[in-house]
């Protein structure tokens, strides 16, 4: 009994400090100092019993981990039965949700920003998905997006130029993710057909006509499981033709470039150029500026595509703009080797910008995002740069794009022999603006037929009309009939 023995020995000790101190302070004999413990016999400080969660915080984390568990259930790339319940059921436990509760959403997929981050009004776009559509469809194709902004100003966009340039048939969209499709529909209620709900509403509605128009960057994986769905079907269609999506043919090598990549990069220099506030692309390169454009990535053959882009910037002698990607395949495109690109070149301020149809989650989030994975902070974190700028707007709101998926749709309408205007037309019957044409010319010198398969851009100017057509030859930048002094006058039209 050790512990009681020393106990009784302290309180002894305690009781003749506490007597003496009673007394004269002087003449008080000094009290004897109590004994001390072993160390090794101390008894140990009690702990304090560990707090219990309280009742409302565990009902608080319970509630945000089952909405956590609806969103992760429709977080995924396969439409079942039950898809279109489950999305109705994860919103409604959402918005029942406090804010306190909302921000401890999360899941494998599931986080606050799925329902709570605002990415512009829904309403201004249209899904097109209506019936009666009548016998000649095109179906735009776009992988989607879950930024309502985006979605409107670019896969809008490109719509809504095929449909002005088609008016004899009738336009509308799929989209091929359905983790995206999911998203949209849970929280905005906009129902987006995917690849086989559009094909089967084209069949229901009688289409005899149908050209499927992607708005892919390229012949990927994404374009290859678009032909797989299309064949399941086709033949339920008198005629059906793919168009070439925006890049056009993938080439074997980086060094092979086409009509459509020169265009395509004409287009988003011009434009990243013009919002940066500059005349030109030289006068950028002054400033020591350079441009950065993020595409997605693959894995699949078609990456050569990113190679061949970055070859077509150097043919056009724009070297202060340079090509990478997300997944960092090609290996060259990779973050870490365009920042180690755009330092050797000797550049102190960068913009980037996306290389890609929509600016969705991976320009707002991979690009521009504040992580320390995003573009921008590794670029930032790099230290070898003055400034760090983002343009978060998609390829596909670009004027001059709008009219290359216009031009491919233009020559998948001809490939397909399906009827493409009237016979004839004149500068009376069109108004003052530029229209896609198809011609033909027996020519066989300048393979102008070869450039974009036939299709050109047709002017219509104070009631004259001048076609536009591209030249297989870098050589030539211009063919116009007659003399010299009459060529300079039809070029004044241009």
């Amino acid at each position: 009994m050790k512990r009681k023995a020393i106990t009784t020995l302290l309180t002894v000790a305690l009781t003749a400090s506490m007597l003496a101190g009673c007394g004269n302070a002087e003449n008080a004999a000094p009290a004897p100092a109590p004994a001390e413990a072993p160390k090794e016999e101390a008894a140990a400080p009690s702990e304090a019993p560990a707090e219990e969660p309280k009742e409302d915080a565990v009902d608080d984390k319970a509630k945000a981990d089952e909405v956590a568990a609806l969103i992760d259930a429709i977080y995924v790339q396969e439409r079942t039965d039950q898809t279109d319940a489950q999305c109705e059921a994860a919103k409604k436990a959402w918005d029942a949700l406090t804010d306190a509760q909302k921000e401890l959403v999360e899941g494998e997929d599931a986080d606050p920003d799925y329902f709570g981050r605002d990415t512009g009004d829904a309403s201004k776009d249209d899904p097109l998905n209506a019936d009666e559509i009548g016998d000649n469809e095109i179906l735009v194709v776009s992988c989607g997006t879950s930024f309502n902004d985006s979605r409107a100003k670019d896969i809008s966009g490109v719509e809504k130029a095929i449909a002005a340039a088609n008016p004899d048939w009738a336009v509308r969209r799929a989209f091929t993710a359905q983790i995206i499709i999911n998203h949209v529909q849970a929280r905005d209620g906009e129902k987006i057909d995917n690849m086989d709900q559009a094909l089967q509403r084209a069949i229901d509605n009688g289409v005899k006509n149908l050209v499927v128009q992607p708005t892919h960057l390229m012949h990927g994986a994404e374009y290859d499981e678009l032909c797989e769905a299309l064949d399941k079907v086709k033949d339920k269609f008198e005629k059906v033709v793919v168009a070439e999506p925006l890049l056009g043919e993938v080439g074997k090598d980086a060094t092979v470039i086409n009509a459509d990549k020169k265009a395509v990069a004409e287009a988003i220099v011009k434009e990243a150029v013009a919002i940066s506030g500059y005349d030109s692309i030289e006068a950028a390169d002054k400033d020591n500026k350079a441009f950065v454009f993020m595409g997605h990535g693959t894995s699949h053959a078609a990456k050569i595509s990113y190679s061949q882009m970055a070859t077509q910037m150097d043919k056009l002698g724009y070297k202060n703009v340079f090509v990478g990607t997300v997944e960092g395949e090609p290996e060259e495109t990779s973050c870490e080797n365009i920042i180690a690109a755009v330092k050797e070149a000797g550049y102190k301020h960068v913009i980037l910008r996306p290389l890609m149809v929509v600016a969705g989650d991976h320009a707002n989030n991979d690009m521009a995002g504040d992580d320390e994975d995003s573009w921008k902070s590794m670029f930032t974190a790099d230290g070898s740069f003055e400034s760090i700028d983002c343009q978060i707007e998609g390829l596909g709101r670009i004027e001059d794009v709008q009219k290359l998926y216009v031009a491919h749709t233009a020559a998948a309408i001809k490939e397909g022999g399906f009827k493409v205007a009237p016979a004839s037309a004149s500068a009376a019957d069109l108004k003052d603006g530029t229209y896609k044409a198809a011609f033909e010319t027996d020519n066989s010198m300048f393979h102008v037929n070869e450039a974009l398969k036939g299709m050109g851009d047709l002017t219509v100017k104070d009631g004259k009309m001048m076609i536009h057509v591209s030249l297989a030859s870098d050589g030539i930048v211009g063919l116009y009939e007659g003399k010299a002094d009459e060529a300079k006058k039809k070029q004044s039209l241009i």
